[in-house]
């Protein structure tokens, strides 16, 4: 695995060292000339692109709370189809009827001598007017069970699994308790399903200050940082499935479509089944304070100057009460579409959620603002005649807060259509919070992705964006982050295997999913000029644009093949032993990596080599968009079926990251290692998937020739 490592690297130093030039020579995949007419376009971009207009999009996007299912979610619906109508864009709705839930009703009180109720709403500040805005609820937390319970209360940390697990070594027993959680460590919904698993009655889910309070510096509405009141909503979904809970596997159609399916019973699903509430580090103070019991381990301790403690004893009685109704509800995503003019057929799309908690002026609100300043732009330059080579679809997702339900209805009603044409999803959620570019992606996007962001100077200096990006890191390249769970990219990547990337402007955002995520905080703590929002629909308008019009799709095998190599040895690594020492798994990946360096080198000459036919970039960028999908295994992971991708999955125990190999993982995890059935099962398939992935290149390298 040496060989493919040094031939990367190499490859790798050449990329870096010719970054320089890059603008003014050559685009990876642009024959000479049509270099040349897509550098002028990303000018025209450039010129085009103004604050002002994302300015006037974000305002009119979070000028009310709009959650999912709602009249003001409508509204928002409505103004942005509206938006790309105006910019001459094919303007779709898909509506689908889900399970949502409600605010409804929550109360936590301490049974003190004069019970005392906790606070479960956000302080109104004059300097913020949004703070005060009628339509914003309570705290509270989506699918959450319903009912009312009295108990002692028990601390567990971030609420993780080896946090339960520490509980139980040291002897307590959660059985008829509620558990009280910090936010952090994993997804909100595992820290219930781990607590309901235990025996808690109930659970209480505390923003601590040490994670995003006064801890860390000042606190709203003077500086960024939390204050005692804000708190954090969210869903707590964490099914087998995305999307709709009550039609796995199936479109929620609406109720009244001729093939709208039967749905399950909500009794049927796995929602939970305990109340869950969230509060503020104000109201969680209230409590921790008053627990008397052992001292909580280290790295267990919090923000407050008190010692914590796990049990807060017999006589410190918690009340928790939610009634929720969960409810069918219909949803709506847009797309607005910009037809091609060689391969309509083929597709590059850009997408972000659009409703929200509360106001979403950061989440998601700057990624949709970011997106309709775009769509302006390239809508006025196909007013003027332009035209990219392939379609651009610019896609606004519904239900993304509750479970990711509007993107995953969508592609699961057009899965093998998506499959088929898609060339790159673009993510852009909670995209503009900040001044620091940063990206995740499929591997194959990495090279286009670095190779744009020399495209695009960043506002604050005079560097471009790949520079900023490296600015201060001794590494030679930037850091990417993995695919795992979150937002609209999984159901393209885990389940259609769509390369698939989220960019952003990024900075902290502690008021997420509070009242605060609203125009206040924005101009105040993220960007006050609009100027960042900007750059990134520069940006986007670059990266997409380039798939849309490159010659040969810009995608880079080699780099998939280093990570690959890199997986295998983690892997190993978590594993404790050479797993993959009885297989010829590694030889292939170093197989795959000569291959696809191969390639490499003819894509770099690529612009001196005229011999290239129509026809026969026709049949090489077919074959490279089917190499995308040679990860993708029809009856899906073993241990969660909807996801289909081997080479990368969300992790099933925490929620938010990213497992590599995840047939690996779940067999570590799971202790089948030495099930030999198993192992030889899992071998076969990767086996399977390389010499594909091998022939494929060998393919490409024969047309390339």
């Amino acid at each position: 695995m040496r060989y493919l490592m040094k031939n990367y690297t190499i490859v790798l130093a050449y990329f870096l060292l010719l970054t320089p030039f890059l603008s003014a020579q050559n685009i990876t995949g642009f024959s000479s000339e049509n270099a040349d007419a897509q550098r002028q376009l990303e000018s025209q971009i450039r010129n085009l692109i103004d604050p002002d207009a994302f300015k006037s999009h974000l305002y009119a996007l979070s000028s009310e709370p709009h959650i999912a299912g709602t009249p003001e979610s409508q509204r928002v619906i409505q103004y942005i189809g509206d938006a790309m109508q105006s910019a001459g864009l094919e303007v779709n709705f898909y509506d689908y009827d889900v399970l949502l839930a409600e605010p409804g009703m929550v109360e936590i009180t301490l049974e003190l001598d004069e019970p005392l109720l906790l606070q479960n709403r956000e302080k109104e500040y004059k300097q913020d007017p949004w703070s005060s805005h009628p339509a914003l609820t309570h705290g509270w937390n989506a699918y959450s069970g319903s009912g009312k319970v009295s108990s002692e209360v028990i601390y567990v940390n971030y609420g993780r699994l080896e946090d339960f697990q520490k509980i139980d070594s040291l002897g307590i027993n959660l059985e008829g308790k509620i558990v009280l959680a910090r936010y952090g460590g994993n997804f909100r919904g595992f820290k219930a399903k781990y607590a309901e698993e235990a025996g808690a009655i109930g659970l209480i889910i505390f923003t601590d200050p040490a994670n995003s309070g006064f801890k860390l510096g000042d606190i709203y509405p003077d500086g960024p940082f939390n204050d005692a009141s804000a708190i954090q909503r969210g869903s707590l979904l964490t099914l087998d499935y995305y999307g709709d809970p009550l039609t796995p596997f199936e479109v929620a159609l609406p109720l009244d479509h001729p093939d709208s399916p039967v749905r399950k019973k909500i009794e049927e699903v796995a929602l939970p089944k305990i109340p869950v509430a969230p509060i503020g580090y104000g109201a969680a103070y209230e409590i921790l304070s008053r627990m008397e019991g052992q001292n909580v381990p280290e790295d267990w301790q919090g923000g407050f100057d008190f010692q914590y403690s796990v049990q807060g004893g017999p006589d410190l009685l918690v009340t928790l009460e939610v009634q929720q109704e969960r409810e069918i509800k219909r949803i709506t995503n847009i797309t607005g579409t910009i037809k091609g003019r060689d391969f309509p057929d083929e597709w590059v799309i850009i997408g972000c959620h659009h409703d929200a908690w509360t106001f979403g002026a950061a989440d998601p609100n700057s990624g949709t603002a970011m997106m309709l300043s775009l769509s302006d732009v390239l809508g006025e330059l196909l007013e003027g005649g332009w035209q990219p080579k392939r379609s651009i679809v610019f896609a606004h997702w519904d239900a993304e807060e509750f479970g990711l339900i509007g993107s995953v209805e969508w592609v699961e009603h057009h899965l093998e259509e998506l499959m088929a044409k898609t060339v790159v999803y673009l993510n852009s959620d909670m995209s503009v919070t900040g001044p620091n570019f940063r990206a995740s992606g499929t591997p194959s996007l990495h090279s286009a992705i670095m190779e744009a962001a020399t495209a695009v100077i960043h506002p604050d200096t005079q560097l471009n964006l790949l520079e900023y990006w490296l600015r201060g890191s001794q590494s030679e390249e930037p850091s990417f982050g993995r695919l795992g769970s979150g937002s609209d990219f999984v159901p393209f990547v885990h389940r259609a295997g769509i390369p698939s990337a989220q960019i952003s402007m990024s900075g902290r955002v502690p008021v997420y999913h509070s009242a605060f995520d609203n125009l206040f905080f924005y101009e105040q703590f993220i960007d006050s000029h609009f100027v960042y929002g900007a750059t990134l629909a520069e940006y986007y308008g670059v990266l997409a644009t380039r798939f849309a019009n490159a010659d040969i799709i810009p995608y880079d095998p080699l780099r998939t093949a280093s990570v690959l190599e890199q997986k295998i040895e983690e892997v190993t690594e978590i594993a404790g032993k050479d797993i993959f020492e009885a297989t010829n798994l590694p030889e292939l990946v170093d197989l795959l990596g000569e291959q696809a360096g191969f390639y490499n080198s003819l894509l770099n000459i690529f612009p001196k080599n005229d011999g290239l036919r129509d026809e026969n970039l026709q049949q090489l960028n077919s074959i490279l968009i089917g190499k995308e999908r040679q990860f993708i295994v029809e009856e899906g992971l073993e241990f969660r079926p909807w996801l289909r991708n081997v080479f990368l999955s969300p992790d099933p125990l925490q929620g938010y990251a990213a497992w590599a190999l995840p047939a690996y993982r779940y067999a570590i995890e799971m202790n089948l290692l030495d099930d030999l059935y198993h192992m030889h099962k899992t071998h076969q398939t990767h086996t399977q998937i390389l010499m594909d992935l091998i022939i494929s290149l060998s393919e490409l390298n024969e047309l390339m020739r």
